[in-house]
């Protein structure tokens, strides 16, 4: 008689769900009971509390994370004619955001320690406006480096902390180094929420002033608006289960950590290639990513094995089919090209056990190739 394997997801919602689950039933009965379900008053008390987190004064919760970008771009005043240095490898939604604001992206390629924005390939023009490093997988982009670019050339710097919650670069929260930093809640992240939930963070009041606004019809008041704005407003119920959730936030990243550093003892004796953050780093493991030069047979390998493997992220923006029309080649980011060839995530949540990452490492050694 056949025995069914037992699963590994790449991400353990379900028993994240177990675990808070009175704490999160009590939050949403009370959202649905109180019958206030916009920019009520959990929405802002978890902007005070995810400001206080971070150490930083302004921020506004709004919809999602990519809105986040958009809404950061357009508080700096970055539009139609300006460029937006980023970088290839990450989530589509980074250039979806430069887009949509009517600016143009320019790539740089990456560090292939860290899968983040080396500066020194970045291309700055007379229209370069702005610069939006990626804290990718949880680990921080080189912020010194990014600040000396930014103060050489009068860039704004909009830090793209989407899976980088409670990351920091020497001692300071990631989002909060730059002139504005942008978070996503989407449910999969180190802090999620059950929908679409992002927030935006600057240290000039001003610009967060503005960007209230804009998220909410352009208005200060329930009938005036004395700006074009756009509906990107964070609901209650969102606000209600990340205020639950990010009071076991600090010890869910400390169980990351320690899974990453004990997936990493175990490849690093086999020589495979893993993250390896800059020495004023410290991250999060939103992803714990591993380089194989036989990935489709690894994938497939632990899939048939139960264990929920994925890629993160095989096709660089350049490359994208969307992006066609922008003259991006294969050759033109070698390194980003190369990671997006061989990377492959591995199961990494807090509420995976010992035994189960055991399993993993024993599964992958058991196919995967340097």
């Amino acid at each position: 008689m056949m025995h069914a394997v037992a699963q590994i997801p790449l991400v353990n919602l379900q028993r994240q769900y177990a675990a808070i689950r009175p704490e999160i039933d009590q939050a949403i009965a009370e959202v649905v009971g109180r019958q206030e379900f916009i920019s009520g008053k959990l929405v802002a008390a978890f902007t005070k509390e995810w400001l206080a987190a971070l150490n930083t004064p302004y921020g506004a919760a709004c919809s999602n994370g990519t809105s986040a970008i958009s809404l950061a771009l357009k508080g700096l005043g970055i539009g139609p004619g300006d460029e937006v240095v980023t970088t290839a490898h990450t989530f589509f939604a980074t250039v979806e955001a430069i887009h949509a604001v009517g600016a143009t992206p320019v790539f740089g390629d990456i560090d292939p320690a860290t899968y983040t924005l080396d500066v020194d390939t970045v291309p700055v023009t007379s229209r370069t406006r702005a610069i939006i490093p990626v804290h990718l997988y949880g680990t921080a982009a080189d912020m010194d480096a990014v600040k000396a670019l930014s103060d050489s050339h009068d860039l704004k710097v909009i830090e793209d902390a989407a899976q980088a919650h409670f990351a920091a670069w020497g001692g300071k929260a990631l989002g909060t180094i730059g002139d504005a930093g942008t978070f996503s809640f989407y449910p999969g992240k180190n802090l999620g929420a059950y929908g679409d939930a992002g927030f935006v963070v600057t240290r000039d009041g001003r610009v967060a002033t503005k960007i209230a606004k804009l998220l909410n019809h352009g208005r200060e008041t329930k009938y005036t608006h004395d700006l074009m704005g756009e509906n990107n407003r964070m609901d209650e119920l969102q606000a209600a289960v990340l205020r639950v959730k990010l009071r076991h936030l600090a010890a869910w990243t400390e169980k990351r950590r320690a899974h990453a550093h004990a997936y990493d003892a175990r490849f690093l004796l086999d020589g495979f290639k893993v993250i390896k953050p800059y020495p004023k780093a410290s991250s999060v493991y939103h992803l714990y990513v591993v380089e194989v030069s036989n990935r489709d047979e690894t994938l497939a390998h632990l899939q048939a094995n139960g264990i929920g493997a994925g890629v993160h992220y095989p096709v660089p923006l350049h490359l994208q089919p969307a992006m066609a029309d922008r003259g991006g080649k294969r050759g033109q980011l070698p390194k980003t090209e190369a990671a997006a060839d061989r990377v492959i995530s591995l199961p990494l949540c807090p509420d995976l056990t010992d035994e189960e990452r055991a399993r993993v490492c024993d599964v992958f050694l058991a196919i995967a190739r340097p």
